[in-house]
């Protein structure tokens, strides 16, 4: 029988999320794997188009 895993609640967080002592989670890309050296993506969600975006400040803009 398979035994469910419970996602880590927010008090389990470490006070510094920027550390980099445990291997990161299952299924998480850095914005840099998709992105490469492009400034935005287009990704197709559920036959709906996305536009993926860096900003020059280093945040993530996602439009539909």
């Amino acid at each position: 029988m398979p035994s469910a895993v419970n996602p880590p609640s927010p008090s389990d967080s470490p006070a510094n999320p920027q550390r980099a002592a445990t291997p990161p989670a299952q299924g998480v890309l850095q914005s840099s794997e998709l992105l490469g050296t492009r400034q935005a993506i287009e990704i197709e969600h559920n036959g709906q188009r996305y536009r993926l975006q860096s900003t020059k400040s280093g945040k993530l803009i996602l439009t539909k």
